[in-house]
C-alpha cells in the first residue's frame, strides 16, 4: 500500500506533467485585422453631377458577407465559403465599403456634400449598395480574389431610395442600378495580398461606376 506522502508526491508529478503537455501545445494564432488600403488617386469632376446632397447610407448583404470576417471558398466555383478566425476587417464589409464609397465621391467631387445621413427633407440625392462578393476563391493550386457589388444612384426627385438588388442592371426611373465584378489572381497566395488586392478591386468597381454616372449624365442633358 501507498503511503499517503508517496501518494501526495504522485500527484504532484501527474499534475507538473499535465501542465507541461498543456504549455506545449499549439499556440492561438493572434488576431490580424486588415484594411483596404490607401484611396486611390481619381479624377475630380469639373461639375458635380448635382447641386443636392448626396447621402450613401450603410451598403447591405446577406448571411456571411455582413460578417467581420475574411471569406474563403472551398472550391474554385464560390459555392462553399468558411470565414477565417482569426483573419478579421477593422470594420464589418458593410460599414467599410460605405466610408469608402463616400471618400471616393468627396475627392471626385461629385455632388457639394456627401454624408452617411441627413433629414428626408433636404431631399438628397442616394447612392446605395449591396454586398454581393468579397472572398478568396482557390484557382490552380494558388487563390483568386472576388468582388461583385451592386450599386443603385437615386436622383432626389424620385420618392424609391430602397437597396440596389444582387442581380439587376439598368436605369429605373431617372436613376441608375449596376451590378459590378471583379475577379484578380493573387500573386503570392496570402491573405495580406488578398486583402490589399480586394480593396483594389472595390476601388476599380467605385470608378467604373462613377464613369457610368457621368455618362448617364451626358446622356440627360
Amino acid at each position: 500500500m501507498l503511503r499517503p506522502h508517496s501518494l501526495r508526491i504522485g500527484l504532484a508529478l501527474l499534475v507538473t506533467l499535465a501542465l507541461a503537455g498543456c504549455a506545449g501545445g499549439p499556440a492561438i494564432p493572434d488576431t490580424t485585422y486588415y484594411r483596404l488600403g490607401q484611396l486611390p488617386v481619381v479624377q475630380a469632376w469639373e461639375a458635380p453631377l448635382t447641386r443636392q446632397p448626396i447621402v450613401v447610407p450603410t451598403f447591405v448583404a446577406d448571411g456571411v458577407h455582413s460578417d467581420q470576417a475574411l471569406l474563403y471558398a472551398l472550391d474554385d466555383e464560390g459555392m462553399r465559403l468558411r470565414a477565417y478566425h482569426y483573419q478579421l476587417w477593422v470594420d464589418p464589409p458593410t460599414r467599410m465599403l460605405q466610408r469608402r464609397l463616400i471618400a471616393t465621391l468627396r475627392r471626385a467631387n461629385v455632388a457639394p456634400l456627401v454624408v452617411d445621413n441627413l433629414p428626408q427633407a433636404r431631399e438628397p440625392a442616394q447612392i446605395s449598395g449591396r454586398i454581393i462578393a468579397l472572398e478568396r476563391v482557390p484557382s490552380g493550386g494558388s487563390w483568386t480574389i472576388q468582388v461583385a457589388l451592386g450599386l443603385r444612384y437615386q436622383p432626389p426627385q424620385s420618392n424609391r431610395l430602397d437597396a440596389p438588388g444582387d442581380e439587376s442592371d439598368g436605369v429605373d426611373g431617372d436613376g441608375m442600378v449596376r451590378v459590378y465584378r471583379e475577379t484578380r489572381a493573387v500573386p503570392d497566395g496570402s491573405v495580406e495580398t488578398s486583402a490589399r488586392m480586394i480593396g483594389d478591386a472595390v476601388d476599380a468597381i467605385f470608378v467604373q461606376f462613377m464613369a457610368d454616372l457621368e455618362a448617364m449624365q451626358a446622356v440627360s442633358q
